[in-house]
């Protein structure tokens, strides 16, 4: 599976799950912050995995990606949007282990609760967890709107934008990036963009028992398309949850623009804790 690299070029590797819609540039917000860190970033294009695989096939194929390009070591886990429901379900399956999951402008179990009426994109939910056959065709209509008029797309999706989002909207140089991770997501990806969607909307929650390793959860006081009642009940679900930052202000990328800097640094102190400890059960007990 093809995947993209950022940040320092040979540091500890974490592991970034993009949204859905989103693409490997999407990761790019890492870049210098993960060179300040002495972190390399990877992506998964896994939107390019062969669509024939899914379930829990797809998950494990996720999860023996990443152990390949980490060789086996220890990684942290960094998940967006819809790619923190990936991560949480790869998790499951990374054997060697990862320090830390950090969940950002995380999407919620659907089934927990009344959370579809309050997104943003309830109707794309809805439409493919009821008519799953019509949502991929408007993936495909979304698709063809990528390839012929990207900047329409990203308005549509955009026009809901909330909080600091709004301001983010208007900035050319985020417009430029949100199109191009558009474009390489619907164009010729549709169908491992509608896997991940169809996965998200079946019922999930019982996977989150699983999930002990320390995790972080980032969300924005704003967001609408993954409403803060989403960060609490992750909150209550996950047994590993460490801590839940909320940013007044914020929504969905705006949370991910602010909460990179204070991930990066979570996930050095993170590795230099664990080194420690490692050193002190590596020496030998004094004698008596």
């Amino acid at each position: 599976m093809k995947f993209s690299r950022f940040g320092s070029d040979n540091g500890h590797i974490v592991v970034y799950f993009h949204g859905a819609p989103g693409a490997p540039e999407e990761c790019s917000i890492f870049d210098l912050e993960g060179k300040n860190h002495g972190l390399t970033f990877i992506c998964l294009d896994r939107f390019s995995a062969d669509p024939s695989i899914n379930g829990e096939a797809y998950f494990k194929l996720l999860a023996a990606e990443i152990s390949r390009i980490a060789s086996g070591k220890q990684v942290d886990v960094v998940g967006f949007s819809i790619g923190a429901f990936i991560a949480l379900q790869t998790f499951r399956y990374m054997t060697n282990g990862v320090g830390s999951l950090h969940l950002v402008s995380a999407a919620a179990p659907l089934e927990a609760g009344d959370h579809l009426e309050t997104m943003a994109g309830k109707q794309v939910f809805k439409l493919a967890k009821v008519v799953p056959a019509l949502f991929v065709l408007l993936s495909y209509w979304q698709g063809l709107l990528a390839w012929l008029s990207p900047n329409a797309l990203f308005h549509l999706l955009f026009t809901s934008a909330a909080g600091e989002d709004k301001a983010l909207a208007a900035d050319r140089e985020f417009r430029a990036g949100i199109t191009k991770v558009l474009k390489a997501c619907f164009i010729g990806h549709v169908q491992g963009y509608a896997r991940d969607i169809g996965h998200y909307v079946r019922p999930w929650k019982t996977t989150l028992t699983e999930i002990s390793v320390n995790t972080y959860i980032w969300h924005g006081a704003e967001d609408n398309w993954s409403p803060p009642l989403m960060a609490e009940y992750l909150k209550s679900a996950i047994p590993g949850c460490t801590s839940t930052k909320i940013f007044n202000g914020l929504s969905h990328y705006s949370c991910l623009y602010q909460a990179a800097p204070g991930i990066c640094n979570l996930i050095r102190q993170g590795i230099t804790l664990r080194s420690s400890e490692t050193l002190l059960s590596s020496r030998p007990s004094p004698l008596r």
